[in-house]
């Protein structure tokens, strides 16, 4: 079984334009990213799918490998499929799909997301959870949250809090969903068929649109939490991390 990280990366950003190039603490974010995946013991192979050549140049400039996809793909699920087409991957292959924008992804989550694929045959995508420390994230709508059932198969998915507790003073966790995935090639080809549900354009959440057509995903809770640099003001916190 072969495991493929591809990292989408886009130049144009509405809150934030060329983000992927933009520089912590000395390293193009897509560089320290990409370096992040590649340590990962699971990954049989590293690439960035763009539809920019400054990024492509940018990605070859620190020797890693990038294919270049189109502009027109509406989402990252959509140019991480182009890149697998490009690839010419597997049905049985495992696509890892990595947020340009993590570059504190710790290595060993992409083994954590793979790890169901070895021990279930009927596993075809699965995403990460995070137990939030930060009470701030529960109520902040760029976060995330996601609940799931006794098995790991994720329930829903919601930029509100969820769950919400009725009553004062209860006491419960809250999972903040972090934004990888990993899918069979297979249905990764069915992913990008499906047509979006209003749950998913309500939320403006894409993982929506596969619990809307009644497709399992199952939800791994990680120790190693991935904070996404989502505004220029969030790449001094990561340098912070980074230098800790």
């Amino acid at each position: 079984m072969r495991v493929i990280v591809i990292i989408p990366a886009r130049f144009g950003s509405t809150r934030f334009e060329a983000k992927p190039l933009m520089m912590i603490s000395g390293k193009p974010m897509i560089q320290r990213v990409y370096e992040r995946a590649e340590c990962a013991e699971a990954a049989t192979a590293v690439v960035v799918a763009t539809d920019d050549r400054r990024i492509f140049q940018a990605v070859n400039d620190f020797g890693g490998k990038s294919v270049m996809t189109s502009e027109k793909n509406r989402s990252g699920t959509d140019r991480v499929g182009e890149a697998a087409d490009l690839l010419d991957l597997d049905p049985d292959d495992i696509i890892v799909n990595v947020q340009g924008d993590q570059p504190l992804l710790d290595p060993r989550s992409i083994g954590q997301m793979v790890e169901p694929f070895e021990k279930e045959t009927e596993v075809v995508m699965t995403t990460l959870a995070y137990r939030i420390i930060d009470r701030t994230e529960i109520t902040n709508p760029k976060d995330v949250k996601v609940t799931f059932n006794n098995r790991g198969d994720a329930l829903y998915f919601s930029r509100s809090p969820i769950p919400c507790g009725r009553d004062a003073g209860q006491r419960f966790e809250v999972y903040k969903h972090l934004g990888l995935y990993a899918y069979t090639r297979k249905f990764l080809e069915q992913f990008r068929s499906l047509p979006s549900g209003p749950l998913e354009k309500i939320e403006k959440l894409e993982q929506l649109r596969v619990l809307e057509h009644g497709v399992r995903i199952r939800v791994v809770v990680t120790e190693f939490d991935s904070p996404e640099v989502d505004i220029p003001e969030d790449i001094e916190r990561v340098e912070q991390i980074l230098h800790g």
